[in-house]
């Protein structure tokens, strides 16, 4: 297990406040420090702001401007990744600068909102969305600009992983992604039934993350900083040792993907859900494609599609990520897509995010060659998909609400 992310989280103004940046800097340096020494391997530090929508800039120019110098500073105070939250359906005007600020950076995240807080499918933003998930695709001859956007349907803020990542309070903060696909793999690896392996799984979720919450809270206290909580969703690397799938396959799943499947992840999750510890955050079950050594090796072989992982999402996972989509998938399709995904994070009650990857020059069927070293290449998925009737593709937003049966 590992820190994916040490995620500092700062109200964003109009202008950069490089003083702000810098101690927040020298903070998230501090931290990466202390929790090295405290036995912690951390992967990045992460800068996350109250969302770039809120600000009143009405011009894409100005908001190129402001993302091109927030990177620049966030780079100079030691932050990796940025993320400027997302826009929401309540101001549409917002989506449109997204494709251009992406354009113009290097290590910017966004996101794009799919769902009101009263509880509604914005069809608009929806068809937004798919929009710029179709002309990102085109900034980058692999379409890898898409990694650094998501629809986001539930989402509230605070979860420290990217893309999803945004801030709402007027003061600073930090909390943990963590990488632990790695200790269900082993939990269930070494146990002799069921009944220990989840047991294991618990114990060792505990124990770190008493260790962890312990060196953060330290951190709080000694500068000044609000510890928001750790996010111990089940995170994979390309390796077959820390993937989510390996760990679904010791459970006794033959491929993911096979019937049994879905079973194996509503258990996992049920047993990450009985972990006490303080949570931020999806704190759940992630399947992202790409970042996954056995998802990306069952979807090549054909036992994994969209559908499945969509399935998956309904009992433990974080939505649809870094799925590679074939280069003529349309921007209708990929409204159906989402469409489904705010309609499913809505009904369950539930954050889901979706991270789609168009790849130019790719068909449905051929290997993506993505030369990155946090991916598993894979067989570009097709999205079966045609254009949705009037009556769903119209303007009005659509309530939906949480069923009787879903969790509170």
């Amino acid at each position: 297990m590992r820190i994916r992310s040490i995620t500092c989280f700062l109200p964003l103004q109009a202008s950069v406040d490089d003083n702000a940046l810098q101690n927040l800097g020298n903070f998230a340096i501090q931290a990466r420090q202390t929790f090295e020494s405290a036995g912690f391997s951390v992967q990045t530090v992460r800068l996350a702001t109250t969302p770039f929508s809120s600000l009143a800039l009405s011009e894409v120019d100005a908001m190129v401007d402001l993302a091109c110098a927030m990177e620049g500073a966030a780079r100079k105070a030691g932050f990796e990744y940025l993320s400027l939250g997302p826009a929401f359906p309540e101001n549409l005007a917002p989506y449109a600068y997204i494709p251009e600020m992406l354009a113009a950076t290097q290590s910017l995240f966004l996101g794009g909102v799919i769902t009101t807080q009263e509880g509604c499918v914005s069809p608009r933003a929806v068809h937004r969305c798919a929009q710029i998930i179709h002309q990102v695709a085109a900034l980058s001859a692999d379409g890898f600009t898409n990694l650094r956007f998501a629809a986001l349907a539930n989402v509230p803020a605070g979860a420290p992983f990217f893309p999803a990542a945004y801030h709402r309070a007027s003061t600073r903060g930090f909390a943990l992604a963590l990488e632990a696909a790695d200790l269900a793999v082993q939990a269930f690896m070494e146990a002799r039934d069921l009944a220990s392996g989840r047991q294991r799984l618990v114990d060792a979720i505990e124990g770190n993350a008493h260790r962890l919450s312990d060196v953060a809270r330290r951190l709080a206290n000694t500068h000044h900083q609000t510890f928001m909580g750790l996010d111990f969703t089940l995170a994979p690397f390309p390796q077959t040792e820390r993937s989510i799938g390996t760990a679904l396959e010791r459970m006794g799943v033959p491929a993911v993907g096979y019937h049994g499947s879905l079973a194996a992840a509503a258990i996992l999750a049920d047993t990450l859900d009985q972990a006490r510890f303080p949570r931020a955050g999806f704190c759940g079950l992630m399947f992202p494609l790409l970042e996954d050594h056995t998802l990306a090796q069952r979807a090549a072989q054909g036992y994994l599609s969209i559908k499945d992982l969509l399935l998956f999402s309904t009992v433990c996972g974080t939505g649809l990520d870094t799925v590679p989509l074939s280069e003529d998938t349309s921007v209708e399709q990929i409204d159906a897509l989402l469409f489904d995904l705010a309609a499913l994070s809505l009904r369950l009650g539930k954050p889901l995010t979706a991270r789609l990857m168009p790849v130019p020059g790719k068909r449905r069927g051929e290997f993506t060659s993505f030369d990155f070293p946090y991916f598993a290449n894979s067989r570009v998925l097709g999205v079966e998909a045609e254009p949705l009737g009037e009556l769903l593709s119209g303007e009005q937003d659509i309530p939906i609400r949480r069923g009787a049966h879903s969790a509170t």
